[in-house]
């Protein structure tokens, strides 16, 4: 048994700002996937995905009493107890989305009467996916905004007004040959969401913090949202590399302190400018550059993985 694939996702603006209503922007991206299957000889991956589902579905079978959706819950466990796993190539902590992808996976195979991606998508079906979707993944990050898993699910671009007010949306066509490139830098560390919030909701007791989350980084977020769908390329980047700024000077927790350098050196040459992608702590960091080639040359002895061409 093998259900249908699910995608990663990457969020290209809007990490943490979106916790306090910045805009965000959220695509999907198929270089990873995973599918609910069932083998008769399990690896060691299997089983331990197994495990984690064990305690996934008594989490589901608890929210259910709040009356927020309805499940199969009985086939659900049953189909954990007879070795379900998710085969998964989205690596873990790297902020692409992988537990995002297996609860997009579960919603979609036992919830009843779903929501689907075949009918007209209100404003109120996106939100009340999303509140799902953050009930469920909460198991495993302790507090989740549903963006993740609905961005699988839909396997479409999620524009982030604010909290309450989110909507598919399409990007400008890709160019090819076009020498501007948003990439995927390999960090070659996992890093964790929980503790990585945890830092952030512990920063944002400081007025400053908060004052600097309001007039830097969600102003240039926003900019960079509007810019980038616009397909407005040069203002794109005069706010890219504010924001990137931005990020060195008020996030260096979420940033591995091996790449403060690279950072601040991509800000200095505008050869790229480097944001985080998801909660940051390690896995992988978000480029932006007007030159790929010149990015690859700066960056040599770093792994890219380009996603989107200017």
């Amino acid at each position: 048994m093998k259900g249908p694939l699910f995608y990663s996702k990457i969020l290209l603006f809007g990490e943490y700002g979106i916790i306090k209503d910045s805009k965000g922007l959220s695509i999907p991206y198929n270089f990873f996937k995973g599918a609910l299957k069932t083998d008769d000889n399990p690896s060691y991956e299997a089983v331990k995905s197994n495990q984690s589902l064990i305690g996934f579905s008594e989490h589901i079978g608890n929210l259910l009493a709040d009356g927020l959706f309805e499940f199969d819950i009985e086939s659900l466990r049953n189909d954990v107890s007879d070795g379900m796993y998710f085969d998964s190539s989205i690596p873990q902590g790297y902020g692409v989305g992988s537990s995002g992808a297996l609860v997009a996976a579960i919603y979609d195979k036992y919830a009843l009467d779903k929501i689907t991606v075949l009918e007209n998508l209100t404003r109120e079906k996106l939100l009340k996916l999303k509140t799902i979707f953050g009930q469920m993944e909460s198991f495993f990050h302790g507090k989740s905004s549903g963006l993740d898993p609905l961005n699988s699910y839909l396997s479409l671009p999620i524009l982030i007004n604010s909290k309450d007010n989110i909507e598919s949306t399409s990007l400008p066509t890709q160019n090819r040959a076009g020498k501007g490139a948003v990439f995927l830098l390999d960090s070659g560390i996992t890093g964790e969401t929980a503790p990585m919030v945890q830092i952030f909701m512990e920063q944002m007791k400081q007025e400053g913090f908060r004052s600097m989350l309001k007039d830097k980084f969600i102003k240039h977020t926003d900019a960079c949202v509007d810019h980038f769908l616009n397909g407005d390329i040069k203002s794109l980047f005069g706010h890219m590399k504010q924001l990137s700024h931005v990020v060195l000077d008020n996030f260096k927790p979420m940033i591995p302190k091996q790449f403060h350098d690279l950072w601040k050196r991509g800000i200095e040459t505008n050869d790229y400018y480097l944001k985080l992608c998801g909660s940051g702590g390690g896995g992988y960091i978000l480029g932006f550059t007007e030159d790929i080639d010149k990015a690859k040359i700066s960056l040599k002895g770093h792994n890219l993985e380009v996603v989107y061409n200017f």
